[in-house]
C-alpha cells in the first residue's frame, strides 16, 4: 500500500491525530526532504521508527522501481515538506507507477495552500484551476497569463516572495489593472495575511516586497466587470427584507450573471 499523507503548511497544530499515528506506525517513509520530516516530528513530539527514503524532483524517477516493489509487499508513507504530496510537490510519478502496478493507494488528508488561499480570496470558488508555480522569467510568465486570458474559472498560482511584484505587474499587463485578485502569504502562520483588490491595488501593495510564501488568486474572465462588494451589500439589503442571505445571493447571481458563492462571501464580509 502507498499512503499519501498531508503535512501542515505552517501551523503545527493543523497536524491531525491520524497523521501523527500514520508517521509513528510507519515502517517506510518517502519524504521530499528527510531533514524537514525529522523537524516536523520533533515539533509534534513524536518518534519515528521508519526507514526513510528521500524522494524529490531530482531523484524521483530513479527511486520509483525500488519504492513500487516495496509498496507491493509493505506499506509506504509518502510526505512532502508541506501540504499534500504530488500537488506542486514530488510524488505524482510514484503514484502513477503504483496505480499501474495495482498497489492500493490511500490518503491521509490535510492542509492545502491551494484551497486555503482560494477560500479566503473572496473570489468565486465554485469553479477554479490550479496553475502551479509561475515561471521565473517575465516573458514566460506573460505567455502563461496570455494562455489563460479567456479562462472563466478562478485561477490559483504559487509564487516566491521576491518575484511576487513582477508577477503581479505581468498579470496586470495581460489581464488589465481592474481584474480582481488576491495574494495570501504565510498561510496558517503568525503573520498570515490576505490582500484583496484589483491587480493595480496589489501591485501597489507589493511594492514593499512582502515576505513569506505567496499564493496568487486571480478572478476569471468576465468577473472583473462585476462589483462583488456592491453585490454583497445588495444581498444584505434583500436579506433584511426577510429573504435568506443565500437565496438573495442566488437571485442576484442569476440577475447579473455572477457567482452566487462570491456574492455570499462578500455579503458575509460586509456583515462582519
Amino acid at each position: 500500500m502507498l499512503i499519501l499523507a498531508a503535512t501542515p503548511i505552517g501551523n503545527l497544530s493543523d497536524a491531525s491525530k491520524r497523521l501523527e499515528k500514520t508517521l509513528i506506525d510507519a515502517s517506510f517513509i518517502a519524504a521530499e526532504d528527510t531533514r524537514e520530516l525529522k523537524r516536523l516530528c520533533r515539533g509534534l513530539g513524536i518518534t519515528l521508527n521508519a526507514k526513510l527514503f528521500s524522494l524529490h524532483e531530482h531523484n524521483e524517477r530513479d527511486r520509483i522501481v525500488e519504492l513500487v516493489e516495496l509498496a507491493k509487499e509493505e506499506t509506504v508513507v509518502l510526505v512532502s515538506d508541506a501540504g499534500m504530496p504530488t500537488i506542486s510537490d514530488p510524488g505524482f510519478l510514484l503514484v502513477r507507477a503504483c496505480a499501474d502496478a495495482g498497489v492500493e493507494i490511500q490518503i491521509v488528508p490535510g492542509p492545502s495552500a491551494v484551497v486555503s488561499a482560494l477560500a479566503v480570496s473572496g473570489l468565486p470558488t465554485d469553479r477554479f484551476s490550479f496553475e502551479g508555480f509561475l515561471p521565473r522569467k517575465s516573458g514566460e510568465r506573460v505567455r502563461v497569463f496570455e494562455s489563460l486570458i479567456t479562462e472563466k474559472r478562478t485561477m490559483v498560482f504559487f509564487e516566491a516572495p521576491h518575484r511576487i511584484l513582477e508577477s503581479l505587474k505581468d498579470a496586470r499587463k495581460v489581464f488589465g489593472a481592474d481584474r480582481l485578485a488576491s495574494v495570501s502569504r504565510e498561510l496558517t502562520k503568525k503573520f498570515e495575511e490576505t490582500k484583496r483588490g484589483s491587480l493595480q491595488n496589489l501591485v501597489d501593495w507589493a511594492e514593499k516586497i512582502p515576505k513569506g510564501e505567496m499564493v496568487l488568486v486571480v478572478s476569471g474572465a468576465g468577473d472583473e466587470q462585476l462589483d462583488y462588494e456592491e453585490l454583497g451589500r445588495k444581498a444584505l439589503l434583500l436579506a433584511e427584507s426577510g429573504m435568506g442571505l443565500k437565496q438573495a445571493s442566488t437571485e442576484l447571481a442569476d440577475k447579473f450573471g455572477a457567482s452566487k458563492t462570491a456574492i455570499y462571501q462578500h455579503a458575509l464580509q460586509a456583515k462582519a
